[in-house]
């Protein structure tokens, strides 16, 4: 069974930083890639980063050069560094993987992932 686990979130101030992990188990973690994605009350989810199984990394233009996504193979795990955090960005975040048939496959696109996390919440007081 595919399994994906966020960890990691919760309640920060402005300006400060949190790490988000995403375990996965139950398939082969090196032929997907990852995307986080999330979604604020009222609003619909979106994109915030995706990794390819070789470490291609795309973000959405709010998050760029604040957040970082990056992937451990070994331990079956893609991690979030999210700093200078906004309360703009507070929301529910999910992880999700996407079977990758090439090896800098980074989709976008909600549709082209497969399974998903339970989500976890990240709160920025301002």
């Amino acid at each position: 069974e595919v399994q994906l686990v966020e960890s990691g979130g919760g309640l920060v101030q402005a300006g400060g930083s949190l790490r988000l992990s995403c375990a996965g188990s139950g398939f082969t973690f090196n032929d997907y890639a990852i995307g986080w994605f999330r979604q604020a009350p009222g609003k619909e989810r979106e994109g915030v980063s995706c990794i390819s199984s070789d470490g291609i990394t795309v973000y959405t233009e709010s998050v760029k050069g604040r957040f970082t996504i990056s992937r451990d193979n070994a331990k079956n795990t893609v991690y979030l560094q999210m700093n200078s955090l906004k309360p703009e960005d507070t929301a529910i975040y999910y992880c999700a993987a996407a079977w990758a048939p090439i090896n800098d496959y980074a989709p976008t696109d909600q549709r082209d992932f497969d399974s998903w996390g339970q989500g976890a919440q990240v709160t920025v007081s301002s």
